[in-house]
């Protein structure tokens, strides 16, 4: 059975001004486009790539073809990439939305649900990601590897969910940095419903790629199967 490699994209303006970014259409700048090439470079040779997927927002969009170019495969997009919608708090900074929204700032920092600003619920964000990343692992050839670039939120409650935890109320995974990946094999052989394995988490875009052949055919093990 194949493996997947989630990428979150690259640096933007938003991102060193330290707004919320959400699915408001924002450019890599200069940083990310050099970043995307690293991860390119470090997939090169390292992981048989069958195809990227990618989130259409501009960011991702962009990240993702930076590496299609280094591996020669072109971007296919995926809506149930999106990042996760942050309603009247995207563009903002963490201080303008405490500011404006104390108490719904308060209770989201402290994990509960947040409503009536258009924040998406953490388990919707979960299920449609999971939903597109079960769709690409299905047309993945054993061992091959799939590239899905997205976003912190959305890839971090993906990977939960695809752990077997409970999306809404797990806060154990943590978020990638710019151009990081997680690399995630499946637990056990079966179809592509069941639950997967993290091989590696917030690899720098640097890191020569963790997942391969070998790879894979340790998450057949009873010991690769523990989660």
């Amino acid at each position: 059975m194949g493996s997947l490699i989630l990428v979150r994209h690259g640096q933007t303006e938003h991102n060193v001004e330290g707004r919320l970014q959400g699915q408001v259409d924002i450019p890599m700048n200069d940083t990310g486009h050099a970043q995307a090439r690293s991860v390119g470079e470090a997939l090169a040779g390292h992981a048989r790539v069958h195809r990227i997927w990618a989130s259409p927002l501009l960011r991702a969009h962009e990240t993702a073809l930076e590496i299609g170019d280094r591996l020669g495969i072109d971007v296919e997009n995926d809506p149930r990439l999106l990042e996760r919608s942050f309603g009247q708090w995207e563009g903002l900074t963490r201080e303008e939305i405490s500011q404006r929204w104390p108490e719904k700032f308060r209770d989201w920092r402290g994990g509960c649900a947040v409503h009536g600003v258009g924040v998406e619920e953490r388990d919707t964000v979960a299920e449609r990601f999971v939903a597109a990343c079960r769709d690409i692992m299905a047309d993945t050839p054993a061992h091959q590897t799939s590239v899905v670039v997205s976003h912190g939120a959305a890839i971090t409650l993906g990977i939960t969910a695809m752990l077997g935890l409970e999306a809404d109320g797990f806060r154990g995974i943590g978020g990638l940095a710019n151009c990081h990946r997680t690399e995630l094999t499946y637990a056990t052989a079966g179809p592509p419903t069941g639950w997967m394995r993290i091989v590696a988490h917030n690899l720098p875009p640097s890191v020569p790629a963790k997942v391969g052949p070998a790879t894979t055919e340790r998450a057949r093990t009873p010991e690769g199967s523990r989660l």
